[in-house]
C-alpha cells in the first residue's frame, strides 16, 4: 500500500513555497544537513558583504543629475565604517563641514528634499536608489510636487535626514536608506517620510515603507505609496502616527490581479 504524506509534512512543504524563511530544514543525526548549513553560511556572508560594501555615491550623484536634479554630497560624523557600526549616534549628525555645505544650499521654504543614505546596506542603495527616484519623479509631478534638492549622505542613519531637511528649509523630507540585511534579503531599501524635519524627532514622526527590493515591494508599488504619503503630508501638515497610509484604497489593480467575485 502506498504511504501517503502526513498532513504535517505536507503543510511544511507548502509553507516552504510561500516564504524564504528557514523552515523544515531536516536533520542528519543531531545536526543540520550539509546543504542547509552551507546555504546558511552563504546567506550570512552575503549579509556581511552588504553591510561592508562601498557606497557608490559618485554613480548615484551622476544618475540623479542626469534626471535634472540639483544634488549635494555630505558626510555624517562617523569617521569610518567601523566607527559607523560601533557608534550609531555619529551617523545621526552631520560632520561640521557638511553642516556648512547644507546651510549654504538653503532655499528658504520648499516642499520636498530627498536624502539618499548608505545605511546598513550600501549595496541595496547602489542597486535600487536611482530607479526608485526615476519612478517617483513623474508621480510627484502629477501632484505638482518638485524635489528641491537630492542629498547623498555617507555614514547615514535615518535621523540624519531630519538635520539635513531642517537646514535646507524643506517642509517634508524623504529618506531612502539601506535596511539592515537579513539572511534572505541582503539588499533592501527603506523609505522614511517626515513632515517638518528637525533634529530630535523620533520614529513616531515618520512614515516608513520598507522591504523595497527585487523580491519584495516593487518600484511602482513603493513609489505609488511614497507619492501618496508625500502629497497627504504636505496637505495635512503631519506625518508618522498622525498620517495613516491609506494609499491602498486608491491603488490601481496590478496586471495579473484577478477581480474577486462579489
Amino acid at each position: 500500500m502506498m504511504k501517503l504524506p502526513s498532513p504535517l509534512s505536507r503543510s511544511l512543504q507548502d509553507l516552504r513555497q510561500l516564504t524564504p524563511a528557514r523552515v523544515a530544514l531536516g536533520r542528519t543525526g543531531a545536526s543540520l544537513p550539509t546543504r542547509a548549513l552551507l546555504e546558511f553560511a552563504l546567506d550570512h556572508a552575503r549579509a556581511r558583504d552588504a553591510v561592508h560594501a562601498p557606497f557608490d555615491s559618485p554613480a548615484i550623484i551622476s544618475d540623479l543629475e542626469a534626471m535634472g536634479l540639483e544634488t549635494l554630497t555630505v558626510f555624517s560624523r562617523a569617521e569610518s565604517r567601523d566607527d559607523y557600526l560601533r557608534r550609531p549616534d555619529r551617523g545621526r549628525k552631520l560632520a561640521l563641514q557638511s553642516c556648512d555645505l547644507v546651510a549654504e544650499r538653503s532655499k528658504g521654504v520648499f516642499d520636498l528634499a530627498v536624502v539618499i543614505g548608505d545605511g546598513l546596506s550600501p549595496s541595496a542603495v547602489n542597486a535600487h536608489a536611482g530607479e526608485l527616484i526615476r519612478s517617483l519623479i513623474p508621480r510627484l509631478h502629477a501632484d505638482s510636487i518638485q524635489i528641491g534638492i537630492a542629498v547623498v549622505a555617507s555614514g547615514a542613519r535615518v535621523a540624519l535626514g531630519d538635520q539635513i531637511g531642517s537646514l535646507l528649509g524643506a517642509r517634508a523630507l524623504l529618506m531612502l536608506i539601506g535596511e539592515r540585511p537579513g539572511l534572505s534579503v541582503p539588499q533592501s531599501v527603506g523609505a522614511y517620510l517626515t513632515y517638518g524635519p528637525a533634529p530630535g524627532l523620533t520614529d513616531a514622526c515618520r512614515n516608513c515603507i520598507s522591504n523595497i527590493h527585487g523580491s519584495g515591494l516593487r518600484y511602482d508599488e513603493a513609489t505609488f505609496k511614497i507619492a501618496w504619503l508625500v502629497r497627504e503630508a504636505l496637505i495635512r501638515k503631519v506625518s508618522g502616527v498622525a498620517l495613516k497610509d491609506e494609499s491602498g484604497i486608491a491603488a490601481p489593480l496590478r496586471l495579473g490581479d484577478a477581480l474577486q467575485p462579489t
